[in-house]
Parts: C-alpha cells; sequence; structure tokens
C-alpha cells in the first residue's frame, strides 16, 4: 500500500469514530439535562444504534455491493448525516429530537462496513495492514472524548446546566461534512458483485450461518453473546450520566480511558488467547463485566474514584476479551462457505437483538430508582447488570465445553 493511500484511510477511519465518539457517549446525559428526558426515553435514544444494525445490512447488501463505489456511498451518507446531526443540535424536545436521531443511525451504521471495504480494498495484507489503520479510529474516539471534556469542557457541572451538551452535535456535524466531502477523494472501491445477481434475504442478513447453531457449543457462545450484550448497553446508557451525575470531574475524558485499555488489550489478546485458549478467555471478558458493575456501584466522586477508574479502564477486557474473541471464533467455527454469513449473524444478534433488548432494560430500570430529587439511585441500578453477567457467566462455564481454538489475527 502507497503511503499517500495509508495516510488517507487513517485520516478516513480516525474522522469515522471521532464522530461516533464525539455524541454517543454523552447522548444520556444530555438527553437528561438538555431534553428533560425520561430513562425509558433515553433507551429509545440508545436503542437507533440497534435499528441502525439491524437494517444496515440492506443498505450495504441491496445497494453498496451491487451498484456503487463504496466510498461514494460512504460520502453520501456522511453528508446527510451532517444535516441530521445539525437537526438534532436544534431540537427543543425528545419528540423532535429521536426522529433525527433515528435518521441518523440509520445512515450512519453503514458506514462502519463501508470503511472498512475500502480500507481492505487496498490492502495486499490485511492481517498485518488493517491494524494499523484501524487504531487511528480509536484514537479518533479518545480526542473526541478528551475535547469534549478537557478543551470545551461542555460535560462539567457549569456546561451542562447551561447546555453546552448541544455544541458536540454541532461538532459532529462539522466533522461528519468534512469526511463526507473526503470520502470522495477516497481510493476507488466498486461494486463487489454484479448487479444482476439473486440476492437473498438470509444471505443479506447472515441466515445462511443458522445451521452453525446445531453445534452445541456455537449455539451457547450465540446466546451468551446475545445475552451480555444487555449488561453492555447499560455501560453505553447509564456509565456518562452515571459518573457526571454524582460529580466527577471531566467524566467524558475520563471515559477514554476505556479505548486506551481496548488497545492495549487488543495487543495482549493473542498471547492470552494461545496461552489460556478460547474458554477462559471469553471467561475473564465475562467476569471484568460483573466486576466493572460491582466497582461502579460501590465508587463515588471522592476517596473511592479510583474504583470508578478502574471500571472504565476494564472496558478492554470486557470488550476485547469477549467480542474480540467471539469473532475469533465464530471464523473458526464457519469455515470458509460461511465466514461471512456467520460474523454477520453474530453482529445482527448483538448490536441488533441484544442490544435493542438492554437499551430497553436499562432505560425501564434507571427510572425505577429515582428519589424525589430526581436523582438515581445508581448502587441499586448497578447492580442489575452486574447480576446478569455473573448469570451468564455460571451458566457458560457450566454449558461450554472446552475445545481447541485456533488464533488467527484478523
Amino acid at each position: 500500500m502507497k503511503k499517500s493511500t495509508q495516510v488517507q484511510l487513517s485520516v478516513m477511519m480516525f474522522l469515522e469514530f471521532f464522530i461516533w465518539g464525539g455524541w454517543f457517549v454523552t447522548l444520556g446525559t444530555f438527553l437528561g439535562n438538555n431534553l428533560n428526558a425520561t430513562g425509558a426515553e433515553t433507551g429509545m435514544a440508545y436503542s437507533t444504534q440497534s435499528w441502525g444494525a439491524i437494517i444496515a445490512p440492506f443498505i450495504i447488501g441491496l445497494i453498496a455491493d451491487r451498484f456503487f463505489n463504496a466510498e461514494r456511498i460512504l460520502g453520501v451518507l456522511h453528508i446527510a448525516g451532517a444535516i441530521l446531526m445539525f437537526q438534532m443540535s436544534q431540537a427543543s424536545d425528545f419528540g423532535a429530537f429521536y426522529p433525527y436521531l433515528l435518521g441518523y443511525m440509520i445512515m450512519y451504521m453503514p458506514t462502519l462496513a463501508l470503511v472498512n471495504s475500502v480500507s481492505f480494498n487496498q490492502m495486499s495484507d490485511p492481517a498485518r495492514e488493517f491494524s494499523l489503520i484501524r487504531v487511528w479510529g480509536t484514537v479518533g474516539w479518545i480526542v473526541a472524548g478528551l475535547a469534549i471534556s478537557f478543551v470545551f469542557g461542555w460535560d462539567s457541572s457549569a456546561g451542562t446546566q447551561k447546555g453546552l451538551l448541544q455544541n458536540t452535535f454541532l461538532m459532529t456535524a462539522f466533522a461528519s461534512g468534512i469526511l463526507g466531502l473526503f470520502s470522495f477523494s477516497l481510493p476507488k472501491t466498486p461494486p463487489k458483485t454484479n448487479e444482476i445477481e439473486q440476492v437473498s434475504l438470509s444471505g443479506i442478513l447472515g441466515l445462511d450461518a443458522l445451521k452453525l447453531l446445531k453445534d452445541r457449543n456455537f449455539l451457547i457462545f450465540f446466546l451468551s453473546s446475545v445475552l451480555i450484550c444487555i449488561p453492555l448497553a447499560f455501560y453505553y446508557q447509564n456509565a456518562n450520566p452515571f459518573l457526571a451525575e454524582i460529580g466527577v470531574a471531566n467524566p467524558t475524558g475520563k471515559m477514554t480511558i476505556g479505548q486506551a485499555s481496548e488497545v492495549l488489550f487488543m495487543l495482549l489478546l493473542p498471547l492470552f488467547f494461545k496461552r489460556f485458549g478460547f474458554k477462559k478467555t471469553i471467561l475473564v471478558g465475562m467476569l471484568a463485566w460483573a466486576v466493572r458493575y460491582v466497582l461502579f456501584a460501590f465508587g463515588n466522586a471522592d476517596e473511592l474514584t479510583f474504583m470508578l477508574i478502574l471500571g472504565i479502564a476494564l472496558h478492554g477486557i470486557c470488550y476485547d476479551f469477549f467480542f474480540v474473541s467471539g469473532q475469533i471464533y465464530t471464523d473458526t467455527k464457519a469455515g470458509e462457505q460461511h465466514k461471512s454469513a456467520a460474523q454477520g449473524l453474530i453482529t445482527l444478534a448483538t448490536y441488533g437483538v441484544g442490544m435493542l433488548i438492554g437499551f430497553w432494560m436499562a432505560g425501564k430500570i434507571s427510572d425505577s430508582y429515582i428519589n424525589a430529587e430526581g436523582l438515581h439511585d445508581w448502587k441499586e441500578i448497578w447492580f442489575y447488570p452486574a447480576g446478569f453477567a455473573a448469570v451468564i457467566l455460571v451458566v457458560f462455564i457450566l454449558s461450554f465445553k472446552n475445545e481447541k481454538v485456533a488464533y488467527k489475527a484478523s
């Protein structure tokens, strides 16, 4: 790959995840402070990610892979996203805000696959080259969080009281417009299939891989993946409002520790995977979910702040040891014929179905623990995802039989 192409792809990845990290982390805090949204409404807002993930395969399978260059669709989606993001910044109540958010996530979620397609199309050795490009996405997410907290102070107590979190949508709209225009300069990525080829609904959604569920171990892993997304949804939806409400300074900036941890444990994952195997690796990931929420339940913004920071730092283990290990396991079990279908099925089941349920539950439970002053009983709230993760862990230990899984860098 030419150096200029590598720089282009790195900038693309940086902006792609700067955009997501620039508003998604603080969404719950914004909705509660600016729009007086309930927990159920906040759950609806975060669920747009799941609806976007469910609809995305149709955009990719029916349009991007058949008729138009990926980089052009990427540009159009981000320009449209910039317009919708600006409209979100102007909304004065949840009823006006939600339609724009839903439209935006339907536009944004397909771009996650498109940036990968544009990248892989330029690589002769993806196993070696892709990580060097993808890491800039994590850097973009971190920079967005640091800017919100330490440069602009939008998530400070004074900032949230003044409604400054509205500016995150303006910042994101600007970045989305830049990426939209920049996308048209990216290397050409033509359609992968001929438009006259038949495309089935089962192929688009990955349902061709359902036959893998006949394997007992894969079925247990599949169900565990769906269920573990419920405690994952609690983190995405509640972590920033929780930290802001209990008085932690610069909460969004501190949450970028989770992304830094993700990079570190991604590097350690091959060593752990080869030494301890798939079952122990994924069990450590599940255990980290339960431990993180216990730390959140007992931590505070004073002498026990270290517990909150440790809970955030566990994100690398929570995500990499479960979800990345799961992608490797799925790739191994699927074989050449069903690799794409199997990964599509797991994505649909987790980010679609699993997190849709999780966001709904997180909203309902949050609404159940609000006192007369309008403050949450966070200790009680965090016990729910902690207990849920612990139950999944026990069931997985008892049900999943050991098997060798070869680690292959992807």
